[in-house]
């Protein structure tokens, strides 16, 4: 069963059942009505023989009436074809009026009018007291409660120390222990709740984890432009050249740049999906940065939606990179569609990127060997290009470039433009 509510229900639906059943059959074993009118019927046909002829004597009817009054422990009545009363036994009977042979069997108020195959009527009413249950109902009742309290306790503690687990993880996780989950089991709702408390807890050690990192290597890479410029600032007035203020301009313009990639990282963990969701031709873009460098691009005009600003980031990161490991060499930017996929590719003349360290180039603050004694690039860049390219429903990898160098591709959701 996937649904707790239906669990519940047919729970409930088959305790009725059965409940139902339990007294339909104790009725129909405590009281048979039509097997009691049989009864009385028969008991007619009986009192046929037991009775005197309609032609004898009151008395002799009369004995007869009582006799069977003894026997039968129940209150008779004799009335003669013209409704005329012969005899009578027990209470006093009400009167009744008898209309012929055709007259009911049963009348009303628990008496029965039984007409006579020789013409007179015998009515009787049986007493009935208040019902008691016999031992056997009472047993009945206490073994079917009993049914119904086994039954029910097993799904009832089921659900509960689902419950009670789950409840237990969100205290853990309250308690600052990050790699709390709890076992999915089932497909009801319980299931569901635990599962999406499992992808919650998930997200959020995540984040920490990747804020604790952002944070630790942030302090890292401010401690150098920062010892530099206080360096600078504690040379005596008027002691620093034109060169050393020139560098001072370029260590704050640094530590600017990389403030900005932090806040954009931690804004990125913090966002889902993009804040603006617009229609942007990918081709006109990439070609308005990489003019700022006399770059051109090649391609095709192709159209994806998401925010231009992050966009315009993602391309500047990937030529500011391939400028910086290319050398001399101008990189090359092309744009294509394939199938529902928008393809962005920059390539670099550089030495390229080894096999085992295209994936962990994305980290936050990774940087090849040699890149950290050279002073360039603080290491998000490429970080802000996966992030971007995530946020947008793509991806992007790093492979070896035919000729030498690397070559980054970005794939986001996108189509052929009208204009070609």
């Amino acid at each position: 069963m996937k649904r707790l509510y239906l669990q519940i229900y047919l729970t409930i639906a088959v305790i009725l059942v059965i409940a139902t059943l339990a007294i339909g059959l104790m009725g129909r074993f405590a009281f048979d009505e039509a097997r009691f009118d049989d009864m009385i019927t028969v008991a007619g046909e009986l009192a046929v023989n037991a009775l005197p002829p309609p032609d004898a004597s009151r008395a002799r009817q009369q004995e007869a009436i009582e006799r069977l009054h003894d026997m039968l422990r129940i209150d008779l009545a004799l009335y003669s074809q013209g409704g005329e009363r012969l005899a009578a036994a027990g209470r006093p009977l009400p009167p009744l009026n008898v209309k012929g042979p055709d007259a009911p069997a049963r009348s009303h108020r628990g008496t029965w009018l039984v007409p006579l195959s020789d013409g007179r009527f015998l009515v009787t009413s049986i007493p009935r007291g208040p019902w008691r249950p016999g031992p056997w109902v009472l047993a009945a009742l206490l073994s079917i409660a009993a049914a119904v309290a086994i039954g029910a306790y097993p799904l009832a503690r089921r659900l509960t120390r689902r419950l009670e687990r789950l409840r237990a993880g969100v205290d853990q996780l309250g308690e600052g222990d990050l790699a709390a989950r709890v076992k999915v089991e089932g497909k009801d709702e319980v299931a569901a709740l635990a599962a999406s408390f499992n992808r919650s807890a998930g997200r959020i050690e995540e984040l920490i984890r990747a804020h604790k990192m952002l944070l630790a290597n942030a302090s890292h890479e401010l401690r150098t432009p920062l010892t530099r410029i206080n360096m600078a600032l504690a040379m005596p007035d008027g002691a620093a050249d034109p060169k050393q203020q020139e560098r001072i301009k370029d260590d704050i313009a640094e530590l600017d740049q990389l403030i900005g990639e932090i806040l954009l990282a931690s804004r990125l963990d913090a966002m889902r999906t993009p804040e603006l969701n617009e229609e942007i031709d990918i081709l006109a873009l990439a070609a308005e940065e990489a003019a700022r460098d006399g770059i051109t691009v090649e391609g095709k005009p192709a159209t994806v939606r998401g925010d231009p600003t992050l966009l315009r980031r993602m391309i500047r990161n990937l030529i500011d990179n391939a400028r910086r490991h290319g050398g001399d060499t101008a990189p090359g930017i092309s744009v294509d569609v394939s199938g529902r996929w928008t393809m962005i590719a920059v390539r670099d003349h550089g030495n390229g990127v080894p096999e085992q360290e295209r994936e962990r180039i994305f980290e936050p603050f990774h940087r090849l060997a040699g890149s950290a004694e050279s002073g360039r690039g603080s290491g998000l860049g490429l970080a802000l290009v996966r992030q971007i390219a995530r946020h947008h429903g793509g991806e992007v990898r790093c492979e070896g470039a035919e000729g030498g160098g690397s070559r980054f591709l970005v794939a986001l959701p996108g189509h052929l433009s009208a204009r070609i």
